[in-house]
């Protein structure tokens, strides 16, 4: 008897997830090419332009939400899919960290040959690159849409503000729940200083510490005791992520979507932030998008 297949490294979350990217693509490209704006869609994680699931299973997964039997098959990345969009977008950048991905990222060139001089790859750290186009670039005649999908918490928020300085970006964010912050806020808060660094970064603050554990007294045998105690739920860290967007981007969708393993185990939440405090329709659009 044929047993049914879980992917590793996708599924039917991320399917979901390229999905509402789709959505969300066609309707601003259709709004925009009636704009007198050039507009352009980014992609800071393009990988090769297509999802590849292996046969592979793992006996000690680093990721056990992850784990599971794999079919091979390829996907739509979300870089074949934004240049399948119609009407197309007018500038198409593409970054790629890792060197291999982002030489086979450059044979979509050859797949769309009418959109060839649109396409800009770059072979860096997305944060830095980011960093600089979003102080760089005069953006007074420019929108993007900026889709940034990492594995786990490589996004600065120092990028995520230089972002919502423009206000011209809409950004797609997948942050990185269940699979990367969840997972390292142990029980009882001993944290270790090089995780603490990275959640800072991730939140542009210290402050989540206090947000997500308290000092419980107890009293035993010997008399008045206090521990730190996780008090957080996947609930509560993901609406402070939201409120920490709330802070620097003039509109966020207030609900994002959870995207959940094969067990319903929420991975990621798929989050929608817009620098240009005038984005009434993108905002409305991401929100139908999201809560749909």
């Amino acid at each position: 008897m044929a047993t049914k297949q879980t992917p590793l490294f996708g599924g039917n979350w991320t399917e979901e997830k390229l999905e509402m990217l789709k959505k969300y693509l066609v309707a601003y490209a259709t709004l925009m090419n009636k704009q007198p704006f050039r507009f352009a869609y980014i992609d800071a994680f393009a990988g090769t332009g297509e999802r590849q699931f292996q046969h592979k299973q793992e006996t000690a997964p680093l990721f056990p939400e992850l784990s599971g039997k794999e079919s091979r098959e390829f996907y739509d990345g979300s870089a074949r899919i934004a240049l399948q969009v119609k009407p197309p977008f007018m500038e198409y950048i593409f970054i790629e960290k890792d060197e291999n991905r982002s030489i086979q990222l450059a044979k979509l060139r050859d797949e769309f040959p009418h959109l060839a001089n649109r396409i800009s790859l770059f072979n860096c750290d997305c944060n830095s690159y980011l960093q600089n186009l979003s102080k760089n670039y005069k953006w007074a005649s420019l929108r993007a849409v900026l889709f940034l999908d990492p594995f786990g918490m490589q996004v600065e928020w120092n990028t995520m503000k230089e972002i919502a300085k423009t206000k011209a970006i809409d950004v797609w964010i997948l942050f990185p729940l269940g699979i990367a912050v969840n997972r390292l806020l142990k029980k009882d808060g001993n944290i270790d200083d090089t995780w603490r660094s990275r959640l800072d970064s991730l939140f542009g603050t210290g402050d989540w510490y206090a947000a997500f554990y308290k000092e419980i007294s107890s009293r035993d045998l010997f008399g008045k005791t206090q521990e730190i105690k996780k008090v957080c739920t996947l609930e509560t860290i993901s609406n402070y992520y939201i409120d920490r967007l709330k802070t620097i981007f003039p509109r966020v969708a207030e609900k994002p979507r959870p995207l959940c393993n094969s067990k319903g185990n929420p991975l990621f939440h798929l989050c929608f932030a817009a620098a240009n405090p005038r984005a009434v329709a993108a905002i409305k659009i991401a929100k139908h998008i999201l809560e749909g």
